[in-house]
């Protein structure tokens, strides 16, 4: 998989995995295991906190493990920050450290209501002549791939759109409804709603990309969501990823408020 490949899919696990904490001071730490066809790939901790003016930070961890670290380290820091508004977590500022091997690359985005102010990459990547421009369009209404995925407690989940932009690539998460499973994890026992998922991607790749036509010609994705009835949100507890190379899956270890 190609360099914005790897990222692409980093963005994605960084998208599905923050859960936020309900209070000051009270500050909630997730753990993810994630596998590719069953063999561990990478492990992921994300810390969030929302303090009493109604702002909130949630910063991440990912690195790659097993058999993936042996043919090349990848790792990543993102986080995110913004106001909790209309019942919406509402991101004022993003960021995401992706490092592959010895080559890293940093993206930043600013948003005001909503809407992207700011995009910037360094170091400045070079583009293909069939890379698809990110528009003025695609820039407006658009919500970070962290905090985008985390819902109050009383949202119709699915089916709705969810308009990502992760830094370079402008995406949307289609979300369809498909019942609710049983799910168990250290913090959690309970049922999770399922929601199947339909990648599209608007803008901000490579034209022609093959790992990028295989996602969005997929119907297998899906997305599990299970409320924290203490933060009194849903939030993403199992995710699946289906890749040319076989079945990635996300699962929570640990989702549970730390004191």
């Amino acid at each position: 998989m190609a360099h914005s490949g790897r990222r692409i899919f980093i963005s994605v696990i960084a998208a599905l995995l923050a859960i936020p904490a309900s209070a000051a001071e009270i500050q909630h730490r997730t753990v993810y295991r994630v596998t590719l066809a069953g063999l561990p790939i990478a492990r992921a901790a994300f810390l969030t906190q929302i303090e009493d003016d109604h702002s909130y930070t949630i910063a991440g961890d990912i690195k790659s493990a097993g058999l993936a670290d042996l043919v090349t380290t990848i790792s990543a820091k993102t986080s995110v920050s913004g106001v909790v508004r209309n019942d919406r977590l509402q991101a004022l500022k993003y960021s995401l450290y992706y490092k592959k091997g010895k080559k890293a690359r940093v993206y930043e985005v600013s948003y005001r209501n909503g809407d992207i102010i700011s995009a910037t990459t360094t170091p400045p990547p070079k583009r293909p002549k069939n890379w698809i421009d990110v528009t003025p369009r695609d820039m407006r209404s658009v919500l970070d791939p962290i905090s985008g995925l985390v819902f109050t407690g009383d949202t119709k989940i699915c089916p709705q759109t969810l308009p990502i932009f992760d830094g370079e690539t402008r995406m949307d998460l289609v979300l369809s409804p498909k019942g609710d499973e049983d799910f168990s994890t250290d913090g959690f026992k309970g049922k999770a709603v399922v929601c199947g998922v339909r990648f599209v991607p608007r803008s901000g790749y490579k034209k022609g990309r093959k790992d990028i036509d295989y996602l969005s010609k997929s119907d297998r994705m899906e997305i599990w969501f299970a409320k924290s009835d203490a933060a009194n949100v849903y939030a993403p507890v199992y995710v699946r990823i289906p890749t040319e190379y076989g079945m990635v899956t996300i699962t929570a270890v640990k989702y549970g408020s730390v004191s």
